[in-house]
């Protein structure tokens, strides 16, 4: 079995910043690309950012200059280093990554259970 774990969500003030991490375990052969994605209240669930394992990134127009991705693929994880948080980066943020694991010969997604980012005065 394969698991993504969050962490790093929290409350914070508009301006303030947050590093979210995510970790994968388990019976895993290799990763592909991993990646955020965030769900606000109301609205459905949008890409953050992405990066391969080379570490070409890619990021939604919104977060650009403000949000960084990064992984350590000796330790299988993938980071988001979130700056100058605004209200409307409110949401669940869900970690994805395409795993191939040792009881499968292809990539399939899995997903993290989230981790809620609230940025309130």
């Amino acid at each position: 079995q394969v698991h993504l774990v969050e962490s790093g969500g929290d409350s914070v003030q508009p301006g303030g910043s947050l590093r979210l991490s995510c970790a994968a375990s388990g019976s895993i052969f290799s990763i592909n690309a991993m990646g955020w994605y965030r769900r606000a209240p109301g609205k459905q669930r949008e890409l953050v950012a992405t990066i391969t394992s080379g570490h070409n990134t890619n990021y939604v127009d919104s977060v650009k200059g403000r949000f960084t991705i990064s992984r350590d693929n000796t330790k299988n994880t993938v980071y988001l280093q979130m700056n100058s948080l605004k209200p409307e980066d409110t949401a669940v943020y869900y970690c994805n990554a395409d795993i191939r694991s040792l009881a499968q010969l292809g990539f399939r997604p899995y997903w993290g259970q989230g981790t809620q980012v609230t940025v309130s005065s």
